[in-house]
């Protein structure tokens, strides 16, 4: 199959075309602008809508609309724009609503920088809205991975009734690679029963809505969600292992980071040291027992956390090492990018050489 050149937001939202997605719901913020203009072009062409809303809470009401009516939807923003949809990420959860949501992510906090960063895994992870919710979060590390992540996604989506973030740094969203259009593996969807599509006189109506006044049945609604949620950490958790049979040094990292971290291990391994790469590219669930099983062969002597942030991955790190290695921060925060050589000098610190 012949690769083709793409921008890395212009993939995504072909992507999204591909996947089935018709309906797109947002609002513009750098830098993953060229998401929405790609798909104001094109989604007409299929008999699609593209609607550029007045704000991003506005957008994200909107998905929610489009979602219980049983069809593919998609919105994008970046960090800022993001937070502002929390309150609607919830609502969907609660909901139980399938849509994809892509987040470009910049420097913060607050407005920060348009260049990229890492800085909103808490965001995805852990959840800005209210209430016992989940999502299961992409984090794909190259323009291919983001085409195929983003069609998967809308899968997923449907297979569990939930959103489905997918989550890049800036950088990704605007650097072009060669990339091929692939077949990926089709899932046994079930059919949409509950959406709003009218009755057509031959059931009840659906109604949708994540609202339960009465106590118990809400303590039954979060119960039956966490156990979704419980099959999703069993069944969806993807990561990627790269040089790391008896290292020395174990990196973890996700996104551009893991890729400056390849180039930083091969002049590791000039200077003699053996480091491997272990990168999530599920952020949730995040693969704790793998890493830590990866963590605990008796040759590695320090972990390595290395983020386009302050340091939010690493607790998940130290959560699924439980204290069986040491782990250690290397990163900046604000669109600064660490060269591989200083990423190789902070690895060297840990271990004392």
């Amino acid at each position: 199959m012949e690769k083709e050149l793409w921008k890395g937001n212009e993939a995504v939202a072909e992507a999204a075309i591909r996947a089935g997605c018709k309906y797109f719901f947002g609002y513009p913020i750098t830098p993953q602008n060229e998401i929405p203009e790609y798909l104001s072009l094109h989604l007409p062409k299929i008999g699609g809508c593209f609607l550029q809303a007045e704000s991003e809470v506005a957008a994200i009401n909107m998905i929610y609309g489009a979602a219980g009516c049983g069809v593919r939807v998609m919105t994008s923003s970046s960090s800022p724009g993001i937070s502002l949809k929390q309150e609607g990420i919830t609502y969907m959860c609660g909901a139980e609503l399938p849509a994809v949501i892509v987040n470009m992510m910049r420097g913060g906090p607050g407005l920060g920088t348009i260049q990229p960063a890492q800085g909103d895994y808490f965001q995805a992870t852990r959840g800005g809205g209210n209430g016992d919710y989940r999502h299961l979060v992409y984090a794909p590390a190259t323009i291919q991975e983001a085409a195929d992540y983003v069609q998967i996604a809308f899968d997923v989506a449907d297979q569990y009734r939930n959103p489905v973030m997918v989550v890049a740094d800036g950088m990704i969203g605007q650097m072009m690679e060669a990339i091929e259009w692939r077949e990926l593996p089709k899932r046994e969807l079930p059919e949409k029963t509950w959406a709003t599509t009218g009755t057509k006189g031959e059931r009840k109506p659906n109604v949708i809505n994540s609202l339960y006044i009465d106590p118990n049945l809400c303590a039954e609604h979060n119960e039956r969600l966490a156990a979704k949620y419980k099959a999703m950490e069993e069944n969806e958790v993807r990561w990627e292992e790269v040089n790391t049979e008896d290292c020395e040094i174990l990196f973890v990292a996700y996104g551009t980071p893991s890729r400056v971290t390849k180039a930083a291990i091969k002049l590791l391994e000039k200077e003699g040291i053996k480091a491997g790469l272990f990168r999530p590219i599920t952020l949730w669930p995040f693969p704790a027992k793998q890493l830590k099983a990866t963590a605990s062969q008796p040759t590695v002597k320090a972990v390595i956390d290395f983020e386009l942030s302050m340091g939010q991955m690493i607790d998940d790190v130290k959560i699924a090492l439980e204290g069986c290695r040491p782990v250690s921060f290397v990163g900046k925060a604000g669109g600064v990018v660490p060269t591989p050589a200083e990423v190789a000098s902070a690895a060297k610190a840990a271990i004392g050489r």
